[in-house]
């Protein structure tokens, strides 16, 4: 009985602590992503036309962990079947990181537009059972930048 009641309390305080950095990760993204919103970023293959711009690769990369209260609520959610909504948050978080992480290089480089972006994911690590550990999302594209002088 007593293990039950540490295990439940322990899964509370996983819960309630996982919810504070989740919930602190979003606002800090949010917020991040207002200061780079005028920066535009599309996926389109080819650059705006009629615009005479140097090209650079920029990228972001993010490394986010699942805690364990994620993993046992997916491992239940396999049992059942259905979405499994505390890895879609996940990759939602780790997705948006890195193309604010590709925005900022690009906007300390003179960016004026980013275009061709793409995303790779993977699982970095596995948990037991072979269950995701951490996860790796990274965001690459094309940044336009103004000529430089070389004179």
């Amino acid at each position: 009985m007593v293990e039950l009641i540490v295990f439940l309390v322990l899964m509370t305080l996983g819960y309630l602590v996982g919810q504070f950095a989740e919930k602190r990760h979003y606002k800090s993204i949010i917020e991040r992503e207002k200061g780079l919103s005028e920066l535009p970023t599309v996926a389109s293959r080819f650059p705006p036309p009629g615009k005479r711009l140097d090209q650079c690769l920029v990228t972001g990369s993010t490394v986010i962990s699942v805690d364990y209260f994620k993993r046992f609520i997916a491992s239940l959610r396999n049992l059942f079947g259905g979405r499994v909504t505390s890895y879609e948050t996940l990759l939602d978080r780790a997705r948006r990181e890195s193309l604010l992480r590709m925005k900022e290089q690009a906007k300390t480089m003179g960016a004026e537009y980013i275009f061709n972006v793409k995303y790779e994911t993977a699982s970095i690590s596995k948990g037991s059972k072979n269950t995701i550990g951490s996860v790796e999302v990274l965001a690459y594209g094309t940044a336009l930048l103004r000529p430089q002088d070389r004179s």
